[in-house]
């Protein structure tokens, strides 16, 4: 059997791919519908402090090729969470992360220290969400490492911070927060995008502006995570955007990656994790590959 066990910093999950945060609800009510035994993790959507109700209708769109979506992170609060939600967790047959979010940098850590009471192996900060109201706070990196300060502070789980590909340099942004103590970064969220009707006349998002998802944003993640290795050789990182083949996750892997998560391909396709862990052993096996970590970061110039 071919081994596609992969390690980020000091975990080691058993395949390269992770359920994102959002595409797979809470986990728990997706545990009859998804064979999470395919992933090395899956992540829960994200929670609160208090109670968010999201935004109004029309809340997800298409675009061309690509989703937008607006939800504007609708969930209980991180109490009623931990009484509905997290005493199922361990029925999951795979690690599961939580999901910290606010609207401040007090919030995240309140969330975070609260989540050690959940059976979870690690938490994702959501410091790149675009469909909220007011500037990401992944776009500053003094602001996102204030968050991952805070929330490093109030929590002894490994934590990894997840990023926006709308920030200009990403690999400022990647740097400070490992410097403030995220374990890996995961790069990385939606971008940020718009789209009108020309027949209605009105925003396919009642909020505007979304986040921009599937195929079309793949490039665009794989150009910030060979920046993000390139400035820092030894921070584990999770890649994420438009997976949805084999191919996808190689060339993640290629570029530098350490494990890729699938998205808004569970949309389409629950169980699409099984048919790329099929096509991924057979990749390995037509090339004499034994391990698939040796693909990290192994492309080459063409120079």
């Amino acid at each position: 059997m071919k081994d596609l066990s992969v390690s980020l910093g000091d975990l080691t999950l058993s395949t390269p791919l992770v359920a994102a945060a959002g595409t797979v609800g809470s986990v728990v009510e997706f545990k009859d519908v998804i064979d999470f035994r395919k992933y090395g993790a899956a992540v829960a959507k994200s929670v609160s402090p208090e109670p968010w109700k999201g935004r109004p209708s029309p809340r997800i769109g298409h675009a061309g090729v690509g989703m937008l979506n607006g939800i504007g992170i609708q969930n209980p609060g991180i109490d009623a969470w931990l009484d509905e939600i997290a005493p199922d967790l361990p029925d999951i047959p795979v690690p599961v992360w939580g999901s910290a979010v606010a609207h401040d940098v007090e919030g995240f850590a309140i969330v975070a220290s609260k989540m050690q009471e959940a059976d979870l192996e690690a938490i994702e900060i959501n410091l790149s969400c675009p469909n909220l109201e007011g500037i990401p706070f992944a776009l500053d990196p003094a602001r996102s490492a204030q968050v991952v300060s805070h929330v490093r502070a109030a929590t002894t789980l490994p934590i990894g911070a997840k990023l926006s590909p709308d920030a200009q340099p990403v690999s400022e942004v990647a740097m400070a927060v490992v410097d403030a103590g995220a374990d890996w970064v995961v790069m990385g969220n939606t971008v940020m995008g718009a789209a009108i009707d020309p027949h209605t006349r009105r925003p396919v998002l009642s909020g505007v502006v979304g986040g921009y998802s599937g195929d079309p944003i793949r490039p665009i993640a794989v150009r910030c995570v060979l920046e993000i290795r390139a400035a820092l050789p030894d921070t584990p990182i999770v890649a994420c955007g438009g997976v949805s083949h084999a191919d996808h996750v190689l060339e993640y892997l290629l570029a530098g990656a350490d494990a890729v998560a699938i998205g808004s391909a569970h949309f389409n396709a629950p169980r699409i994790a099984d048919r790329i862990s099929k096509d991924l052993r057979t990749y390995m096996t037509a090339r004499g590959i034994e391990r698939l970590h040796e693909m990290k970061g192994a492309w080459e110039s063409w120079i």
